[in-house]
């Protein structure tokens, strides 16, 4: 079986309604303010190199530490929650407050999602083409790609690509290409594609 076929038996069991749930939690952290939305672009420099259980569990710790902690506190912070990465991600966070209040509108002036994500790669330390395509899609944007090492470990199974040496902008770019072909032919965004994609790679639904 094919992962297109895959995906279609996933659409008509019950991994559905959690996806569905998922999609319904994304389209309502768009509605909120720009520091709920914040907060959830911490998680997604959190998961660069990062396992992303633990960057979600780590959010849910910390909450308004990412709005208002020092830098020093809140890598330390990030320390005891056991993020391998805790003084480079504190100061990601810290200089990225600057948009913590703006975010939101600087955003809704942009007309797409590719270029929402352009101006979150050049303006946001820390966030690279596949951590702006996950906090787009968790804030609502569903008609990008989260492309990482488990979405090409399943392509290259499923004998669609070569595996990439390194990820450039190019290869992301034909990639996201091609992921939204196979959302084209299920019919769904591509943003919700990569819910299903993740879980029959890890069995797990998360965010």
């Amino acid at each position: 079986m094919n992962v297109l076929d895959t995906i279609i038996d996933l659409r008509n069991s019950a991994v559905r309604e959690i996806v569905d749930k998922r999609i319904k939690e994304f389209r309502e952290l768009k509605e909120k303010d720009s520091r709920e939305m914040f907060k959830e672009l911490c998680f997604c420099i959190l998961t660069a190199n990062f396992n992303a259980k633990r960057s979600i569990e780590i959010q849910k710790r910390l909450g308004n530490e990412f709005l208002n902690a020092l830098e020093e506190e809140l890598a330390d912070s990030l320390k005891k929650c056991g993020h391998r990465y805790p003084r480079i991600r504190a100061r990601y966070i810290v200089e990225a407050r600057k948009f913590r209040d703006s975010i939101k509108e600087i955003l809704s002036s942009f007309e797409n999602g590719d270029h929402k994500r352009e101006w979150l790669v050049k303006n946001i330390k820390g966030i690279g083409y596949k951590e702006a395509s996950h906090f787009l899609r968790n804030i609502g944007c569903l008609d990008l790609a989260i492309i990482d090492f488990h979405i090409i470990d399943l392509l290259e199974k499923e004998g669609l690509i070569g595996r990439p040496k390194s990820l450039t902008k190019k290869r992301y770019l034909a990639l996201e290409s091609l992921l939204k072909d196979i959302a084209r032919k299920i019919g769904i965004p591509v943003g919700e594609l990569d819910l299903y994609l993740w879980y029959i790679e890890t069995g797990k639904i998360l965010k």
